[in-house]
């Protein structure tokens, strides 16, 4: 008979293990390697990742990738269930593994682990540390080598280590680009069924209408109330009665505000919905006519009239400390002195702050580093074809003479087709260092002001993906988590040489 101190994993003594269930198999980890045991979280998918990860969790406020441990064992995936949990594995960089339901916690002596013949009793794509015979049943239950099922699966890749988040994908030509040819970039929104602008400097954050008010007494029309934000209260005011116009009926989901700085008061502006973000050529930013700007009324707020599309989309360029008559600007100063509601100490993008325009495919949503984009637009209706190209690249369109490729964006993250609203669908405009091209999202939902340390690093786990996901937005208790992607990677892998292709080509007639 073997000596049983052969056979065991760490000599004599006691073990304590894990038991779980995969596919109606029993296997094992040891108590000492799991920091938890929980209940499936809600998950943000990450693009391009092997099939084993199902995602990205929010684990009080930290960021967990969880993998599927049947994908994991080659096993096929099957509905979840309520007795499906995580086991979250310790480590320097925590992974959570989806199983079909936890067994028990056994405790047992080293020598009944058997490590010799473990391998041996393994099936196809298993990979054991040992097994021993546990409950009434004595059955077997194998543990696994978890460290080397991921490493299998997932590949870790170096990184390069960026200066800050909010530079990726922009490099040096395009400085230059910028340098020699300079341009404004302009927030577009609709007032009144009108296309009005603020300057990106001007724009804080974007964000949706709140559904909840706190009304402030005897306000004026144009006061809509007060809302928390961040560490302080914003009140919110109405673009239409700035402006002049008859407020709305009843407001919509679209509504947006817009939070913006005005005469050191940060205020929010509520839109009926937001429209674009465009690149504007100075040269085609013209002055509001005198006969314009000597009417009373809301032509008064506005600053300048910037022609695009050659002059068939005008938009009207609004300055903040123009839409305020002098005595509301006393009196929002004069709420600002009373205390720390509504005072603003920083400038509008403080040292150490990045933005990102955020986008949803599905129920997911990414954030683009808002230097990358040149403009968003709706989507377009007619896009030509172009033969023998991949799936997810729908085609060219001529924006404004230029040759510009269209990427489908869900199909280019093998995603269902879209079947929602189609006129909700935008168009962002990409630039990085070697090409420009357009990718088609199901919506944009706001441009998000975060501080670069509250970004946290992609997980390694994430292998192919690792390189396009380069940080994660986590909301903590909310749940919600915004990936940030690398522009860079979003459009010079696959399609590289095909994009090159189109650099300098013409427009088609």
């Amino acid at each position: 008979m073997a000596d049983p101190a052969a056979n065991s994993a760490e000599g004599e003594g006691a073990r304590r293990f894990l038991t779980f269930r995969v596919d109606q198999r029993l296997y094992a980890l040891p108590a000492d390697e799991i920091s938890e045991v929980i209940r499936l979280p809600a998950v943000a998918r990450v693009p391009q990742s092997p099939k084993s990860l199902l995602g990205v969790a929010n684990l009080r406020g930290a960021v967990l990738p969880l993998a599927s441990l049947r994908a994991l064992l080659g096993r096929p995936e099957a509905t979840s269930s309520l007795h499906a949990r995580a086991i979250v594995l310790d480590g320097a960089a925590p992974v959570a593994l989806a199983v079909d339901a936890v067994d028990a916690l056994v405790t047992l002596d080293a020598g009944r682990v058997e490590t010799r013949q473990a391998e041996l009793s393994a099936h196809e794509g298993e990979r054991l540390r040992g097994a021993f015979r546990t409950g009434a049943d004595q059955d077997v239950a194998k543990i696994l080598d978890v460290k080397s099922l991921l490493d299998a699966e997932f590949v870790q890749r170096a990184r390069p280590r960026r200066a800050a988040p909010v530079a990726a994908g922009l490099g040096p030509s395009h400085q230059v680009a910028e340098d020699s040819a300079p341009t404004q970039m302009l927030v577009t929104f609709d007032v009144a069924g009108q296309e009005y602008a603020l300057s990106l400097d001007q724009v804080q954050e974007i964000l949706p209408a709140p559904t909840n008010l706190a009304v402030v007494p005897r306000a004026e029309a144009l006061v809509l109330g007060v809302t928390a934000f961040r560490d302080t209260l914003l009140p919110l005011l109405s673009l239409r009665g700035l402006l002049g116009f008859v407020e709305a009926d009843a407001s919509d989901e679209l509504q947006k505000v817009i939070v913006t700085p005005v005469a050191g008061v940060l205020v929010g502006l509520v839109a009926d919905r937001m429209r674009s973000i465009v690149r504007a050529d100075p040269h085609s930013i013209d002055p509001t006519p005198p006969v314009l700007a000597a009417r009373a009324g809301g032509e008064t707020r506005i600053k300048a009239i910037l022609r695009a599309d050659g002059g068939r989309r005008l938009i009207s360029i609004l300055d903040p400390d123009l839409l305020f008559r002098e005595d509301v600007m006393q009196r929002l100063a004069a709420a600002a002195d009373t205390g720390k509601v509504l005072s603003l100490d920083q400038p509008t993008l403080g040292q150490g702050e990045s933005q990102y325009l955020v986008f949803r495919l599905g129920d997911e949503e990414f954030g683009l580093p808002i230097e990358s984009v040149d403009e968003v637009a709706r989507a377009p209706e007619q896009i030509t074809r172009v033969p023998k190209t991949p799936k997810f690249l729908e085609g060219v369109i001529n924006l404004r003479g230029e040759v510009l490729p269209v990427v489908d964006q869900r199909k280019r993250f093998d995603l269902v087709a879209f079947t929602g609203d189609r006129l909700r669908q935008r168009l962002v405009v990409v630039r990085t260092e070697r090409h420009r091209a357009g990718l088609i999202v199901d919506s944009v939902s706001e441009v998000l002001r975060t501080a670069i340390d509250a970004i946290e690093p992609a997980p390694d786990l994430t292998g192919d993906s690792a390189r396009l996901v380069q940080g994660v937005v986590n909301f903590g208790e909310s749940g919600r988590m915004v990936l940030l992607l690398d522009p860079a990677e979003l459009l010079s892998r696959a399609e590289r040489g095909l994009l090159d292709k189109f650099d300098g080509a013409k427009a088609p007639s």
